[in-house]
């Protein structure tokens, strides 16, 4: 990926209704799984594949946040947001002890790699026996577009798909639900007129290259992030993306 893809996403991050949905419901979903720090001990988090680190610079107000990423233009991006304990880090193992984390977060990542439960057993291994895993990645590969093309995607995932990675990982599935299922009508729509439309001369375009005015952004934004009291309460049917949340299997 060039440098005009992570200047995008950097932009985005803070600035797009998709992210800024997914944010505000994916902290809310947090605020009711991590507990307080007891005894005193500091809290550590890791977010995998932390991007411009726009989750990440979120991830503090649950203790000390560290993030990794294997494209130097996305470390570069978190340094100038001021995250300082961002690393370039390629593939597992990853430089942090057994048990180190109380919090890891690997969100639209697992789709971008060949072997996922490899990357979801090394989380395990990071992940404190009474730590949290959360973990995102799209869904339906009837969805594919040009996000998935341009990002470098390997799969969309069905629940039972993204179920099955976590438990051959030994990891607990606490919560598995979709979301953005508000939009899932319109996302498939658009996805399945592309397609249809497609030929071999047509540009591939990102959805999040697509500008809207700002006042119709807050409105999407508030929109998608009207779901997250429903999925602090339920697990919804189906959705543009899927969210799991795990504990490491006891031993």
């Amino acid at each position: 990926m060039d440098h005009d893809f992570y200047q995008r996403n950097y932009w985005a991050e803070e600035h797009h209704w998709w992210y800024l949905g997914r944010r505000r419901i994916l902290l809310r979903l947090l605020d009711g799984w991590v507990p307080p720090v007891n005894g005193g001990r500091e809290r550590q988090v890791l977010d995998v594949g932390c991007g411009t680190g726009g989750m990440l610079s979120h991830l503090g107000r649950y203790g000390d946040a560290f993030g990794i990423d294997m494209h130097e233009q996305a470390v570069r991006f978190c340094h100038t947001r001021g995250l300082e304990h961002v690393q370039l880090v390629d593939d597992p193992p990853y430089p942090f002890a057994d048990e180190q984390f109380d919090l890891v977060t690997v969100l639209d990542v697992i789709e971008h790699v060949d072997d996922d439960v490899a990357v979801l057993k090394e989380i395990s291994r990071v992940l404190r026996p009474d730590g949290i895993l959360l973990v995102t990645v799209p869904a339906y590969m009837s969805l594919w577009g040009g996000e998935d093309v341009i990002s470098h995607h390997r799969r969309r995932y069905r629940s039972g798909q993204l179920r099955e990675r976590m438990i051959a990982a030994d990891l607990e599935v606490q919560r598995l639900s979709y979301f953005n299922t508000l939009f899932f009508p319109a996302v498939a729509g658009i996805r399945l007129a592309r397609r249809l439309s497609a030929n071999s001369d047509t540009r591939v375009d990102s959805d999040s290259d697509v500008s809207v005015p700002n006042a119709v952004n807050e409105v999407l934004t508030r929109l998608f992030a009207a779901e997250a009291p429903l999925i602090e309460r339920m697990n919804l049917p189906f959705g543009v993306s899927i969210l799991g949340l795990a504990t490491k299997r006891p031993e």
